[in-house]
């Protein structure tokens, strides 16, 4: 019963998220209410089956780590231009092929672990977090474009529901410490039924079963370009992941190898071309998921291995999952702050172990959070650049990691100044390559 309480937990946190890509881009291509049904059904069922992938791990594919799959906002404005050009068809071809490629480069990709050290690792990590932080924000104000944004109802309920999960992170313990987010998200539902403002018709309208189909919107078509912009998402994703995957390695205290590294994005790319083949979406490691674990201290993999089957079970019973989906967004915008918030604390907690080491650290970590998070602030910063380009240009997260990865490489890996010792950067990378 508790496995099942912190497993739902992980669901709630990854949930609007998960529902959200499909809702964006079903609407931007037109699709009927029938077809965006089955579209946001079977994100959630593959969302599922994506944290299965990663949490049975074996020789082949699975990093082994308490992560959780979703679809990847990277993706939205590459799918909505590619579908409104090629139509969607072309959007499962190219889907399908960037899923291969990533399986294809998982080895190449993983034996890159010396470019991440701690010093870009946490650096990545605060990243995630700091550009995420306006997202549960603006949740909190009842969502992006909402007629009441930032209404006093809306922040009473955000912040209600923030209050409430600190109060009881700090006066409770335990099990009942542990759920403290999914008993925050009730407690904040609760409330704001009692003034009218839960909407219980996307459950009644639900259907009770659904089955997933292959190629539901037709066969698949191969367009270069499509292709081709695809697969820089799938780069922009894995970089993403990567952060992801050392957060949760610090959170668990687990050393990731080269072969743990290249069986992750294995298994993110056997995700996306399910994804693909079930006319789904790409899948990358939710971020939020890790500052769940990070205020919980729940490090099991059968915790998450859970949150996949309840995923694969709403992704089947459109009417169950749909109950879900009644949270308010400014309820859900308070828990998110919360968890967002910790993904930060994660970072600086990794960051705090290099920071000191050197002068150049420091530099590293001003510039490459600098960037990522004036990225996130000005996204239009580079709109001159061509559009191939400014995939990865306009995201701060990659933005930022980029920064940090050529920095390190600058100042720790290959250094140019006759001031520094050649055995520093030596001794550094035997600690990141045991």
């Amino acid at each position: 019963m508790k496995t099942a309480a912190l497993g739902m937990q992980h669901v709630l946190a990854m949930y609007a998220g998960a529902i959200l890509v499909p809702l964006i881009v079903g609407g931007a291509l037109g699709l009927t209410t029938e077809q965006l049904t089955y579209l946001v059904a079977i994100d959630i069922f593959m969302c599922g089956v994506a944290t299965i992938l990663q949490i049975v791990s074996n020789r082949f594919f699975g990093i082994g780590l308490p992560v959780v799959l979703g679809c990847t906002f990277t993706a939205v404005g590459p799918m909505i231009a590619i579908g409104g050009e090629f139509g969607i068809s072309a959007i499962y071809g190219a889907i399908i092929v960037s899923g291969i490629f990533i399986m294809l480069i998982s080895t190449v990709f993983g034996k890159l672990v010396r470019f991440f050290p701690p010093i870009v690792t946490g650096s990545v990590v605060t990243i995630i977090g700091l550009t995420l932080i306006p997202v549960a924000i603006n949740d909190i104000a009842g969502g992006q474009g909402a007629s009441d944004f930032g209404s006093s109802m809306n922040l009473f309920l955000g912040f209600g529901t923030l209050t409430f999960i600190i109060v009881m992170y700090r006066f409770s313990k335990g099990f009942i410490r542990s759920i403290s987010i999914i008993i925050g998200l009730a407690a904040g539902t609760i409330i704001a039924a009692v003034f009218g403002k839960v909407d219980f018709s996307a459950v009644a309208e639900a259907s009770y079963f659904h089955m997933p189909q292959v190629f539901y919107f037709g066969m698949p078509t191969f367009e270069v370009p499509a292709v081709i912009t695809m697969c820089l998402v799938a780069m922009v994703s894995l970089v993403e992941s990567t952060g992801v995957y050392f957060a949760l390695g610090d959170i668990t205290e687990r050393e990731l190898s080269e072969k743990d590294l290249a069986k992750g994005y294995r298994a993110e790319g056997l995700a996306v071309l399910l994804g693909g083949i079930f006319n789904a979406f790409q899948y990358t490691a939710f971020s939020q998921n890790v500052g769940l674990v990070q205020l919980t201290g729940v490090t099991k993999r059968r915790v998450v291995f859970v949150a996949g089957i309840f995923l694969v079970v709403f992704g089947l019973v459109p009417k169950i999952a749909a109950i879900t989906t009644i949270i308010p967004t400014s309820v859900l915008g308070g828990a998110m702050l919360a968890m967002f918030g910790m993904v930060v604390s994660q970072g600086i907690k990794m960051l705090g172990k290099v920071i000191t080491e050197s002068p150049e650290n420091s530099m590293i970590i001003a510039c490459s959070i600098g960037m990522g998070l004036g990225v996130s602030v000005v996204p239009d910063l580079f709109s001159v650049l061509p559009a191939g380009m400014q995939i990865l240009t306009n995201n701060g997260i990659v933005a930022g990691s980029v920064t940090a990865i050529v920095l390190n490489i600058v100042f720790n890996i290959r250094p140019f100044s006759s001031k520094r010792s050649s055995s520093q950067p030596a001794r550094q990378l035997t600690e990141q390559e045991a």
